[in-house]
């Protein structure tokens, strides 16, 4: 057996409260960010898990010092640029997708780059084009040759940029860049996730004329330069969402502190329908289940949607709800993979191009299970809350990529996970 693994068995109702980290969706971009100033970067809530630690050492062998993290905190000092390498190696780009951020600071400050092709979660072709586009756009050139983007630019300069699509990591890449831009850029169909928010307030923090974030069109008025930030990153809505899930199919009471319902509002109407009681308190979200689930449908958008990180779990919750759901996946090909995996644990599941068709079950049972992503691979672990008998998930890596202490904070609300 790999050990790798995760044991997964059902047992009481999930009852006390679980921390809710930093948004690992947030965090990342802001540790790219930190690449647009020489100086001390300070950004707190930054959780503990293998994407930040892979994102530190992207920076680390740029010539950037990184802390380990401390109580949250973690410290970031970016030397002069002629201090710096403004090259991100496939060795770490590789592991994952999201290190295409540093393409847009590096342009913009550096003029010049090279970037390995990104890789990450395997859901599907995820192409760089937006970004490579919209950074045209702003007057830098690319070429693509042995798995890198090279990039050149004599200082970029501001305009408008329409996205083909409002694309998370294109805008924040767009974004990044166009601080440090001559003039004022526009970018439309922006993307508008509260993680989009987070990093244009610690841009603002470092002197960036930003207006317009979290709405689909954002301004940016250049600046010559930029000082180093001290940030507290926002929580992550998946992760509370992921919890939520914990508790719709273990059954319980859990207080998730720090949960930020106020980006939540689509996905938490959902999880109403489907069964969940929802009450926003002083401190985050309360969630309680004691009933079996319901049958709905439910399609991922763009922010405000119910986003694409949040259908996995979705899935596992509307396997053991009464009656048909229909589950339709508008943004990435390939992102019903772990769909197999959950049959093979009794879930009645068909799917068709980007729709899944699910007949809930009483109870799935356990069986030995592989997650492909962090996502699929956290939804298959708590659906073996709902299970009879033991499931015994391979690939457990993937959650620690997202996830700070995923079986240790689950246990401490009653759950019977371990790892191996």
């Amino acid at each position: 057996m790999q050990k790798d693994a995760l044991i997964i068995r059902p047992g009481r109702p999930l009852e006390g409260s679980i921390e809710i980290k930093g948004a690992k969706n947030s965090v990342l971009k802001l540790m790219a960010a930190t690449l647009l100033a020489s100086g001390t970067h300070t950004i707190e809530n930054v959780p503990k898990i293998a994407d930040v630690a892979i994102m530190s050492d992207l920076l680390r062998s740029m010539g950037v010092t990184v802390s380990e993290i401390v109580d949250g905190c973690l410290t970031i000092i970016v030397p002069a640029e002629n201090e710096v390498t403004p090259r991100a190696p496939y060795e770490l780009v590789e592991k994952i997708r999201a290190s295409i951020v540093v393409l847009g600071p590096l342009v913009a400050r550096y003029h010049r780059c090279e970037v390995s092709m990104p890789g990450g979660d395997d859901f599907g072709h995820r192409p760089i084009d937006f970004h490579l586009n919209a950074l045209e756009a702003l007057g830098a050139s690319f070429e693509t040759s042995h798995g890198y983007v090279s990039a050149a630019t004599p200082g970029l300069l501001g305009t408008r940029v329409v996205l083909e699509f409002p694309s998370h990591t294109a805008t924040d890449n767009v974004l990044m860049a166009s601080v440090l831009a001559k003039g004022t850029t526009v970018i439309e169909n922006a993307a508008r996730e509260p993680e989009i928010i987070d990093l244009a307030d610690m841009l603002n923090e470092m002197g960036a004329r930003i207006s317009g974030a979290g709405t689909s069109r954002i301004e940016v008025q250049g600046v010559d330069e930029l000082k180093p930030a001290h940030h507290r990153a926002i929580s992550d809505r998946v992760e509370a969402a992921t919890m939520a899930a914990a508790v719709a199919l273990a059954g319980g009471n859990v207080t998730l502190v720090g949960a930020p319902s106020i980006y939540m509002d689509m996905v938490l109407e959902k999880l109403g329908v489907i069964g969940l009681t929802i009450t926003v308190t002083s401190d985050g979200l309360s969630v309680a289940c004691s009933e079996r689930l319901h049958a709905t449908d439910v399609a991922t958008l763009p922010y405000p949607g119910v986003a694409t990180d949040y259908k996995p779990f979705i899935v596992s919750m509307l396997s053991v709800a009464e009656g048909v759901s229909i589950v339709t996946e508008n943004l990435f090909s390939g992102r019903f993979k772990y769909v197999d995996e959950l049959r093979r644990m009794g879930a009645d599941i068909r799917t068709e191009g980007h729709h899944a068709v699910i007949r809930g079950v009483p109870r799935l049972s356990g069986a030995q299970v592989k997650g492909t992503d962090i996502r699929a691979a956290a939804a298959l672990a708590l659906a073996g809350l709902a299970a009879d008998g033991e499931t015994i998930l391979t690939g457990a890596s993937h959650i620690e990529r997202g996830y700070e202490d995923f079986p240790g904070r689950l246990r401490a609300v009653g759950a019977d996970i371990e790892r191996l």
